[in-house]
């Protein structure tokens, strides 16, 4: 069908059509002025962009002398737009457009001019900012991150990055007598998406966290295995125990390069925090005890009386998971393969570590040297001994420990480094002298708190409740005998001075006639016999 100047065709297209031909507007004329201008302009082409943009063909040479007369081709409707004093405005009410909108309410009205109506300015908003500004503009400047894109880092081969962090499990666990939260401290290869290695403590993490999940990463035989060795690059966060001496000794000596993350920036380790909503989402929120259960009513959660489980139960449980996410979990993004899969499937050689590179590594140093005598090798005021030891009396020797682990010492000689043996603790405290010395701390703790209460109670001052604008008086009313009792009782705890029991201070100024003596400011120097 030739289209003619009768033929208008945009009520039959769909809204995102008609869109969609508008936008092509512009660029039709500009091509058809440049015909116009090389003399090459004639009906037919027109008409072709007349039917192609479903409008008339008098619609087009309209468009056409606008554009030769460098006037826009579609007239600017006035709009009310958001500006910088808007923005202001916006930061102040905290995101509040309904009191935005009262505000200016009260502008306009002071200025006799006509206020914008509120859903011209919910337009606005919604034209001129963008969820992140205007998250930006009522949370703050992480709530706007979220909603930024991230661009993915380019496939690598394993071992080539690994992440690592610490998650504190929203689980209530048994252990040493009472309830706690444990913490995993685990690394992943970014590559492969395999979990390499983990350590749970039942308090906060600390370096012997860090150093004991090291060791299970790049250990890749018994238990640990099969993936193991050693990592080109490592990404952790501003952790104190990340950042420890002892870690990064471990590393540097591993020729491992270590990239310390700015604060607050989780969106650059992504493959560990990713990790960490998925143990929380598939692992922690299956157990009993898990803080983020649903709420009952304002207090209480669902099943927040069934039996913890005990941190024992609790590890064990968790490296089942791990292992069956490892062998069993499908990732979409790598064609469905599991991490176990894909980390097999990589030709890519392992940087393998020996074990005895491992003892002297991944163990913090003394910095000092011991010396073995009779009673075996005196290190922070405790006696190690080893069997090995026999026949080593005078030996000169240096130690490395794990640290908050000090049950065993590894020894090595201090002219050739070499490894000599493990060493016990002497002299180890049974385990029930062990709880009666923890029950003995827990005991004064309580003490001292219930002490701090009852003088925090007496410090405490109650003031009443006003309704109109006013200083602040206090609840307590005491009277004058009251007040002179407590008084002489405080006076009464005071340390008597060194005054006879007869002495009567001076409560009357002297007539100026009267002699009072002075007390001299420097001591008289003694007479000479």
């Amino acid at each position: 069908m030739e289209p003619n100047d009768s033929d208008d065709l945009t009520d039959t297209d769909p809204p995102c059509k008609r869109r969609a031909r508008r936008e092509l507007v512009e660029p039709a004329t500009r091509a058809l002025l440049q015909l116009q201008g090389r003399g090459e302009l004639t009906t037919a082409h027109a008409q072709l962009a007349a039917y192609t943009l479903r409008q008339n063909v008098r619609t087009v040479y309209r468009n056409l002398a606008r554009a030769r007369r460098g006037e826009p081709l579609y007239r600017q409707r006035e709009r009310f737009e958001v500006t910088d004093d808007l923005r202001v405005l916006l930061a102040y009410y905290r995101g509040n457009i309904k009191r935005v909108h009262e505000e200016l309410e009260q502008n306009a009205k002071a200025a006799g001019r006509k206020p914008v109506s509120l859903s011209t300015l919910h337009r606005a908003i919604r034209r001129d900012l963008t969820p992140g500004d205007l998250a930006g503009l009522r949370v703050g400047l992480p709530a706007s991150r979220n909603h930024d894109p991230h661009l993915r880092r380019p496939p690598t081969a394993r071992n080539e990055e690994w992440e690592g962090d610490h998650k504190q499990a929203p689980v209530w666990v048994w252990a040493n007598g009472r309830l706690l939260k444990p913490w995993v401290t685990w690394f992943c290869d970014c590559h492969t998406g395999m979990i390499m290695g983990w350590a749970v403590t039942p308090h906060f993490p600390h370096r012997g966290s860090v150093l004991a999940a090291l060791r299970a990463c790049i250990l890749s035989t018994g238990p640990h295995g099969p993936a193991g060795g050693r990592p080109t690059r490592i990404r952790i966060d501003r952790g104190k125990d990340f950042l420890s001496n002892a870690v990064q000794d471990a590393l540097g000596a591993f020729a491992v390069q270590v990239d310390v993350l700015p604060p607050y920036s989780p969106r650059l380790k992504g493959s560990i925090e990713n990790l960490n909503l998925a143990a929380t989402s598939r692992f922690f929120s299956t157990l009993p005890r898990y803080t983020g259960a649903q709420n009952l009513d304002t207090r209480r959660r669902a099943g927040e009386k069934d039996p913890p489980l005990t941190f024992e139960g609790f590890t064990d449980l968790f490296a089942t998971w791990v292992t069956t996410r490892n062998t069993e979990h499908k990732m979409a993004d790598y064609g469905g393969l599991t991490p176990l899969e894909c980390w097999n499937s990589d030709p890519t050689p392992l940087r393998e570590v020996p074990a005895q590179d491992l003892h002297a590594f991944l163990l913090e140093s003394d910095r000092s040297t011991r010396v073995i005598h009779s009673h075996g090798i005196r290190f922070k005021s405790r006696d190690y001994i080893g069997g090995w030891m026999t026949g080593r009396a005078g030996t000169r020797v240096r130690v490395r420990f794990q640290p908050h682990q000090m049950d065993e010492i590894e020894v090595f000689d201090a002219d050739n480094r070499r490894h000599l043996g493990t060493a016990h603790l002497a002299d180890q405290a049974s385990t029930e002298q062990i709880d009666e010395v923890y029950r003995a701390r827990s005991q004064r703790a309580r003490d001292l708190r219930r002490d701090l209460r009852k003088a925090e109670a007496l410090r405490r001052r109650r003031f009443k409740a006003v309704t109109t604008a006013g200083p602040a008086r206090t609840t307590e009313v005491m009277t004058r005998k009251e007040a002179t009792r407590e008084m002489r009782g405080l006076r009464a705890t005071r340390p008597a001075d060194d005054l006879p029991p007869d002495y009567m201070p001076r409560r009357v100024t002297p007539p100026s006639g009267w002699a009072v003596p002075s007390t001299p400011t420097t001591a008289p120097a003694k007479e000479q016999t």
